[in-house]
């Protein structure tokens, strides 16, 4: 296999309804020496596209269509007339940041991107924005869970969980079903692994992450304790 994954890191400022967030961002390079894919181009396309070098960019992927996500798209698709993807439920958000152009193509779940000699798989995982997916990579043993699942938990708009029970339920059943050793590389921080995150999905059900409220509108666990992804809960609890 030749395809690897390298990281770029920018930083800035986001807008979230008046109050100025500082974050940075993680882009996902997919390839070899000669071709990859790009995923959440975020601010700097020069950063970017100094790090692709001379490969080409078949596609240029978003994970969801927050502005700080892809703000770089546009122009580091236009370099080699890539593709760019985005879910159509989060078209509406691609517009606020670029009013006068569509995504190229409108992704759905379980479709596929090739590179190199690996595949990309969608999982739809909506939560933190309607159109929100992953992007799970069986030969290189990875899932580029954007901005539903962060190492210290499920990701955030502005310190809040816009559908906490919609992410909650993509966690559970689309990236805690995979591999333990599955390395997840998210759209902010360091990486980590499903085998790592898992054990805190049950927290997270009993609502350590906003209060009982919230945990309420989870998905109820099924008559036998489990919930729909199949993981087992402690209904003593």
């Amino acid at each position: 296999m030749t395809a690897r994954i390298e990281r770029v890191v920018t930083s800035g400022l986001v807008d979230i309804e008046g109050d100025e967030h500082k974050v940075e961002n993680n882009t996902w390079i997919v390839g070899d020496d000669d071709e990859v894919i790009v995923i959440d181009p975020a601010r700097d396309a020069d950063k970017i596209l100094e790090k692709v070098g001379d490969r080409e960019v078949l596609a240029v992927i978003c994970t969801h269509g927050l502005p700080d996500h892809v703000g770089a798209a546009i122009e580091v698709a236009a370099r080699d007339e890539a593709v760019i993807a985005v879910h159509p439920k989060d078209k509406r958000l691609w517009r606020q940041t670029w009013e006068e152009t569509w995504p190229d193509i409108e992704m759905e779940d379980e479709g596929l991107f090739s590179v190199a000699d690996v595949e990309l798989e969608v999982l739809s995982t909506p939560g933190v924005t309607p159109g929100g997916v992953s992007l799970y990579c069986e030969g290189l043993g990875a899932v580029f869970s954007g901005k539903t699942l962060l190492m210290d938990g499920p990701g955030k708009l502005g310190g809040e969980y816009p559908a906490l029970a919609d992410q909650l339920t993509s966690i559970g059943e689309r990236l805690f079903t995979l591999p333990h050793e599955t390395r997840v590389l998210p759209a902010h921080g360091e990486e980590g692994r499903i085998g790592d995150l898992e054990p805190e999905f049950d927290r997270w059900l009993s609502g350590s992450l906003t209060g009982a409220q919230e945990a309420e509108a989870a998905p109820p666990p099924l008559v036998d304790g489990t919930t729909a992804s199949g993981i087992k809960l402690n209904l003593d609890e």
